[in-house]
């Protein structure tokens, strides 16, 4: 008898220690690789994050696109922009026609409907799935996330205070949007905290218009600038996306289910900031900074598509580890599937598991990362130009190889040497530099990938 007992405890103890885990991932909106404390910055403070990257890894080179949509789209299908057509936010005809050289191929403004999404992936598993915030690849009717795989889905951006949400919702009046989304999501966690569930909160903070609450915005005037940060206002409003962190691990800890929940944090572009080392004038600063990396949100440099990406995961993740391999959006959807024990989706898929870096058991297998941006963004910084014309890049490890399709011209980096991207290799190693253009040539045509072409 008492042996029967001591199998029927091990195997119900086996059995709770192979509960697929909870997963949380919470998606920053504009910030960038430098605007957290445990990221590099001396002005900003974000003790709930820096608690977070204490307690689990940081990927210093975690890549997205150079703004939102494009993001969004790879991150929930696991795709590269030419397989989904979504390569930037509303129309692809951006600024001034007389100043666009090339005809650009057409945007796609909502994820097409035969894409598996992360929800569905997750949902097919048995996961309950909640999103609360930003969508931004289709908000009405079947795009809408509640027709994506999620069971509960709540759809807010544009406004930090009386902002509209789909479905429509009342809220009191002076309600700050980040503190509303986290508020479901803390309540979604309370209410699934007894089977697995899947909870994405994409914040539309840190996003224009600057406009944090007042009472944060006032403390923050007292503080003098340091280093290379100095918006307070900004700072305020990031001081609202850490808090929220911090409510959603004290949810956790309060329902009991911290230590089996996988914790994810990043942002879906680079800082709005950093133009003064990319385009005149250079007295223009943006709200924040990305240095040392250059450019901004909106451009293919560093400080555009590089973001930070902080990951707690108790019993897989090391504390206080970080990793420098190449990593990007495209690999959360296998990632996180691997992790749920979800069977993968039968579409085409660009990213890979990274649990090998996770678990620091193993280093992925040899690969290439890539960007296709066929289009145009408008500049922030003068009345013509852009804070990128139509461009694609490839990197392989330390390399890095730009292209920009109006004037043929392609640069190269050691990202590895020169993280601020100041030193163009082209002309110096033109064996790499032909190398990782017939690679970026074949991967465009493998995808076949939209492209410019002259007026």
């Amino acid at each position: 008898m008492h042996r029967i007992f001591l199998i029927a405890a091990v195997f119900f103890a086996a059995a709770a220690h192979a509960a697929p885990p909870n997963i949380v991932f919470i998606l920053a909106d504009d910030l960038g690789w430098t605007d957290l404390h445990c990221q590099g910055s001396e002005f900003y403070e974000t003790p709930n994050l820096d608690k977070l990257a204490a307690e689990g890894m940081r990927f210093t080179r975690y890549y997205a696109s150079p703004n939102c949509a494009p993001s969004r789209a790879a991150l929930m299908s696991g795709q590269y922009a030419p397989r989904t057509g979504i390569y930037t936010v509303s129309e692809s005809e951006r600024g001034k026609a007389e100043d666009r050289k090339l005809e650009v191929p057409a945007n796609v403004q909502e994820l097409p409907l035969d894409r598996k999404t992360i929800a569905n992936v997750l949902h097919d598993a048995g996961y309950a799935t909640g999103m609360f915030g930003k969508w931004h690849l289709g908000n009405d009717g079947p795009y809408h996330p509640s027709q994506r795989g999620f069971d509960e889905a709540l759809v807010s951006a544009g406004k930090h205070f009386n902002f509209v949400t789909v479905p429509q919702e009342d809220y009191k009046k002076g309600t700050y949007l980040a503190d509303f989304l986290t508020d479901h999501a803390v309540d979604f966690i309370q209410r699934h905290k007894a089977e697995p569930f899947f909870l994405y909160l994409p914040h539309f903070a840190v996003h224009k218009p600057i406009d944090p609450k007042p009472e944060y915005a006032k403390a923050w005037k007292k503080k003098p600038p340091k280093g290379t940060h100095w918006n307070g206002d900004f700072a305020a409003m990031i001081q609202s996306v850490d808090e929220s962190v911090g409510r959603i691990l004290e949810a956790l800890e309060r329902t009991g289910t911290a230590d089996n929940t996988l914790v994810i944090f990043t942002s879906d572009n680079g800082g709005l900031g950093g133009y003064y080392r990319t385009e005149p004038p250079s007295e223009n600063r943006g709200v924040t900074d990305n240095a040392p990396l250059r450019g901004g949100k909106g451009t293919l440099y560093e400080g555009g598509v590089r973001v930070p990406f902080i990951v707690r995961w108790p019993g897989k993740v090391t504390p206080g580890a970080t990793c420098d391999t190449p990593i990007a959006h495209i690999d959360m959807l296998p990632t996180l599937a691997a992790a749920g024990g979800a069977a993968l989706p039968e579409q085409p898929l660009d990213g890979t598991d990274i649990a090998p870096l996770l678990r620091q058991s193993g280093n992925l297998a040899p690969r290439e990362l890539y960007l296709h941006f066929p289009v145009y963004l408008e500049s922030y910084v003068h009345d013509t130009g852009w804070r990128t014309a139509p461009a694609s890049y490839i990197i392989d490890g330390d390399w890095k190889l730009l292209t920009f399709y109006e004037t043929g011209r392609s640069e190269l980096y050691h990202l590895g040497e020169d993280i601020a991207e100041k030193t163009d290799l082209f002309q110096a190693q033109p064996e790499i530099a032909a190398r990782l253009e017939k690679d970026l040539a074949q991967w465009r045509e493998d995808l076949h990938a939209a492209m410019p072409v002259k007026k």
